[in-house]
């Protein structure tokens, strides 16, 4: 259940940076109220998984997923040029966020 609460809280995260960028300075509403939902559900999903899995993993996959997540989204949706550097750095945040979750974790309790 953690790393489902972690896939919403990136999830949440994304889908509000990528507002951000439509809100067009805080004046329009309807991105306003998603970036204003997606930051509150983020927060509220990555608190839920916390509870299951240690922080520090919770944390640092939550922060390079959201990262690619938002690269992606606003790449797709804003049409905006990915070069190779851009995916070479998506390429070292995955391999970071595996060496992190593939290492031994310690249980929560």
């Amino acid at each position: 259940m953690g790393w489902l609460f972690l896939l919403l809280a990136v999830a949440s995260e994304a889908l509000s940076h990528v507002a951000l960028k439509a809100t067009d300075g805080l004046s329009h509403l309807v991105p306003n109220v998603i970036v204003i939902t997606g930051h509150l559900g983020a927060f509220y999903f990555l608190s839920q998984a916390m509870k299951i899995l240690p922080v520090g993993i919770a944390h640092a996959s939550w922060a390079g997923l959201a990262i690619i997540a938002v690269t992606l989204i606003s790449s797709a949706f804003y049409h905006q040029h990915l070069d190779n550097k851009i995916w070479l750095g998506i390429g070292f945040i995955s391999i970071g966020i595996a060496i992190i979750n593939l290492s031994s974790t310690p249980h929560v309790h």
